[in-house]
């Protein structure tokens, strides 16, 4: 089957990592077309394009978006005009409600995935001024949390927790302050938790979570929570499993009713574009992780074995490495 892929390089570093993510499911023999879309600060400076409702039409007719970073240099964009405009606008209008994130980190026994609440939240953009710009101004920021948001999620992760070797599930929230919030997530979890006596289950408030993420990370498998915590927490897990630069993600719309986006979670680091530095490691696991979300398990896999111990060196060199070893192992196939 050919997959067809909507590229979006992005800003700054993200067309570099992005190109080694293509080259990578080249090499590991995959059948696909891909299509770039130019989105992003430099596009947004051309000619005031954020996303439009006619492009969101154009990617909705793709298999997956294939995504490198978004984001200008300090004081070149107006902030959240991008993350709002393109990174948010996606989310919601796709539906991608699951952020998925994983972290392996073998030689230090740490294998975990977190589930991110993806379309609510804070982030559904609720609140708002009075009186802005006077000594009495006021700026409200509301949370919106929904039955339907919250347990499709928690579901999305018990399903993943019974599916893992350790059948563990820690919902991780706030409910002593967030009490409104915090109760709707724990009721949920726990109506939905019935439903898999196999799961063993645990809740740890967000603050409590940073500490073990750092102190004993070993004890999670799977992590569900919503979308602030979540944005915060898979952060901090990129730097306990090897660093930002390794961290790959994916906003998937479970009922694949519109295409499924993959991105690394690290930024579009403007401050070391052009220098062929950047970790494209990070973006190829995004790749595996969209090829395994489209059925092509075999190729993802090898691509996730062929990134084990990636060697050092520059982004293509780090991208040439690992294609050279999934074509070795292709000719050794044969």
């Amino acid at each position: 089957m050919t997959h067809k892929i909507a590229v979006v390089g992005g800003d700054y570093i993200g067309p570099d990592v992005v190109a080694e993510g293509l080259k990578v499911m080249h090499a590991a023999g995959v059948d696909f077309v891909a299509e770039e879309f130019e989105l992003g600060a430099q596009r947004w400076k051309k000619d005031g394009e954020v996303l439009s409702d006619e492009t969101l039409d154009e990617l909705r007719g793709f298999d997956a978006i294939f995504l490198g970073a978004i984001g200008g240099a300090q004081g070149e964009v107006p902030s959240g005009l991008l993350e709002r405009g393109i990174l948010l606008k996606t989310r919601f209008d796709l539906d991608l409600y699951v952020n998925l994130r994983p972290f392996l980190l073998p030689e230090e026994n740490i294998d975990f995935l977190v589930v991110r609440e993806n379309t609510e939240g804070t982030y559904a953009g609720e609140g708002g001024f009075l009186r802005k710009g006077t000594p009495h101004e006021i700026a409200t920021q509301g949370s919106v949390n929904t039955r339907k948001g919250a347990e499709r999620c928690i579901r999305y992760a018990f399903d993943l927790a019974q599916g893992r070797e350790r059948k563990h599930l820690t919902l991780v929230h706030k409910t002593n302050v967030l009490t409104f919030a915090g109760d709707l997530w724990q009721r949920t979890f726990d109506h939905v938790a019935a439903e898999y006596p196999d799961v063993d289950t645990n809740y740890q408030h967000i603050d409590a979570a940073c500490i073990h993420f750092v102190t004993n990370p070993q004890q999670y498998s799977v992590i569900v929570t919503d979308n602030l915590f979540g944005d915060i927490l898979t952060d901090l897990g990129g730097a306990v499993a090897g660093g930002i630069g390794l961290a790959a993600s994916a906003n998937l719309n479970p009922d694949r009713t519109a295409p499924s986006m993959f991105e690394p979670v690290h930024g579009s680091a403007p401050d070391i574009a052009g220098q062929n530095k950047a970790n494209p490691v990070a973006a190829i696991l995004s790749a595996a992780m969209m090829l395994e979300f489209l059925g092509d398990n075999d190729a993802g896999a090898r691509i996730r074995a062929a990134c084990e111990d990636a060697p050092e060196g520059s982004t293509t060199e780090i991208g040439d490495a690992i294609a050279a070893r999934l074509s070795q192992n292709a000719n050794t196939e044969r």
